[in-house]
This record gives structure tokens, C-alpha cells and sequence, in this order.
């Protein structure tokens, strides 16, 4: 049996390895939730605007853990992935066994169905390195745990997920043995909403969800 960790894996790789395929153009789960309109409050888009002109200021010098603490945990907390039938979790053990490979390791946000263990995962958030260091492949280690959380969920249905590089969010959409990326979207600019709206999407995909597996 070989051995990896999720920080260990590249998208080629996955694809390689386990037949994956990634589509640039035409995947309309991806485009869908591109479009995603969910409303934001007077009091939600000034909270916002905060926090773009924040990251603008300091995005090029936040170390990883400023970067989580002062842009992504109030970001988190303002979409609210809090619900009776799930909720999110940071910093958990991941594993699973895959053909001929045995993968494993932490995963640093996920929104899933659990009240102590993260039970059916719907949501990942991988909260990379600021943008002046990057050593790993941020979209081969969000692409791992997302396999590893498809081969273990009971119902199958399509996985979001997200990976960030310093104010920049790029969305994950995974449906079977298919995948696709979006381009780089700024938190720095009016963007920051687009990327609100699709987390709170997000949120109310997964309580769509809910109401059938959970």
C-alpha cells in the first residue's frame, strides 16, 4: 500500500492516478454557482467593504495565521455555516484508502452533517499561504481531501470547495469523476461580494441537502 499526504499531492497527479478530469470551460455546476445571487444585508455589505479595504492594506504581509485570523475567520463568521443538521469544523483528521493508495491528513475547514466529527463533508475551504510564499500545490491538496470526503460519504452528490492565496479565492466544484476551477477572484474589490454570495449559496445548497440525508 503506498502512502501520501494531502499536502503532498498534485491535481496531475489525481488525475493521473485516479481518472479524474478537469474541465476549463462548459462545467455548469461551476457556472451556476459563479452566478449565485443570495441577497446581503446594508449591514453585511459595510462589514464587508471593511474587510476588502483591510486585506488591501495588508495582503502582501500577513503570514498565514493573520491571514485566517483577521480576513477568513470574520469573512466565516459573517456567512454563518452554524445549522441543527451541520456546521463547520477546522483542523480535522481526513483519511481514506483509494485503489492502491492510502491517503491522509488535516483538513483546515470543512462544513459538514456531525456534532463532534465531521460526519458527510459538503464544503471545503483550504486556507493556503499568503502570496509571497507558496511551496505546495494548493489545488492538488484541496482536490485530495474533496476525493477522500467523496469516497466516504454516504450519499453522493456534487462537492464545493475553495483554496485561498492571499486575497485571491479560486472555486472548486467536484461531480463524480469530473472537476473544474474558477480564475482568480479578488477580496480586495467589489469582488468580495461575488465571493459572499457564494459561500451563503453554499449554506443554503447544503440545507437543501440536509433536508435529505441528514
Amino acid at each position: 500500500m503506498k502512502k501520501r499526504k494531502f499536502e503532498e499531492w498534485e491535481f496531475e497527479q489525481i488525475q493521473n492516478e485516479f481518472g479524474y478530469k478537469r474541465y476549463y470551460e462548459g462545467f455548469s455546476l461551476l457556472e451556476t454557482w459563479l452566478k449565485a445571487n443570495e441577497p446581503i444585508t446594508e449591514r453585511e455589505q459595510v462589514e464587508l467593504q471593511e474587510l476588502a479595504k483591510f486585506l488591501f492594506h495588508n495582503a502582501e504581509t500577513w503570514n498565514e495565521d493573520e491571514l485566517k485570523f483577521f480576513f477568513i475567520s470574520p469573512l466565516i463568521r459573517l456567512v454563518n455555516f452554524q445549522h441543527a443538521h451541520y456546521k463547520a469544523f477546522a483542523q480535522r483528521k481526513f483519511s481514506a484508502v483509494i485503489g492502491e493508495w492510502e491517503v491522509n491528513g488535516i483538513v483546515d475547514f470543512v462544513v459538514a452533517r456531525g456534532i463532534q466529527h465531521p460526519l458527510q463533508p459538503f464544503f471545503f475551504l483550504h486556507e493556503y499561504k499568503q502570496e509571497r510564499k507558496r511551496d505546495n500545490d494548493p489545488l492538488g491538496q484541496l482536490l485530495i481531501e474533496m476525493v477522500v470526503a467523496q469516497n466516504q460519504n454516504e450519499a453522493k452528490f456534487p462537492l464545493y470547495g475553495c483554496y485561498v492565496i492571499g486575497r485571491f479565492y479560486f472555486f472548486v466544484v467536484l461531480d463524480g469523476q469530473e472537476y473544474a476551477v474558477s480564475d482568480a477572484i479578488a477580496a480586495t474589490s467589489a469582488d468580495i461580494f461575488q465571493i459572499f454570495r457564494m459561500f451563503r449559496w453554499v449554506k443554503r445548497n447544503i440545507q437543501e441537502i440536509g433536508g435529505t440525508t441528514c
